[in-house]
């Protein structure tokens, strides 16, 4: 592939009618405003412009916006049972021994208690330990820096989703 050329998973979303791209999308992102504003932006002649029209949209979600988006996020150590992709990016719990896994349980119950949603990272490459520690480490995050590494988090997390997207044959 030349770098101006297509490829060919951006050229079906670009092609894909609107009802179709809408839940490809969703699938990315739960945030029906975050899919208004990238649906608005298509046809996109190459991934970057995808991945600026994300990172602008997240930039712009609001605190319900972002809530909806993160309703879609099953909690670590608890991907959705017949959901492939949170049970891909979620693989790092996956070799979790039965304490961690408590551990991350009881972390995850008081991190929701505290925050009011549940504990967002991007989990992608990261084991089981370091998921436990960075959730250790956010309790301790006034809400005002939370929300906004949440906002990170969830951004890191549609880049990957999107790059899955447009990449594939």
């Amino acid at each position: 592939m030349t770098s101006t050329s297509t490829p060919p998973g951006l050229t079906r979303f670009n092609a894909l009618d609107e009802h179709a791209a809408s839940a490809a999308l969703h699938e990315v992102c739960a945030s029906t405003a975050w899919t208004r504003r990238l649906l608005a932006a298509r046809p996109y002649a190459a991934p970057d412009g995808l991945y600026a029209a994300s990172d602008a949209a997240m930039a712009e979600l609001t605190e319900a916006d972002l809530a909806e988006a993160m309703a879609g996020h099953p909690p670590i150590g608890r991907p959705e049972p017949g959901d492939p992709t949170s049970a891909r990016e979620q693989s790092g719990m996956s070799g979790a021994g039965d304490g961690l896994r408590a551990e991350m349980l009881e972390l995850n119950l008081a991190y929701q208690e505290r925050f009011g949603h549940v504990f967002l990272i991007c989990a992608t490459g990261r084991s089981a330990e370091e998921m436990r520690d960075a959730v250790r480490e956010r309790l301790g995050n006034p809400p005002q820096k939370e929300r906004e590494i949440v906002r990170t988090e969830l951004g890191k997390i549609n880049r990957i989703r999107l790059t899955r997207l447009v990449e594939e044959d």
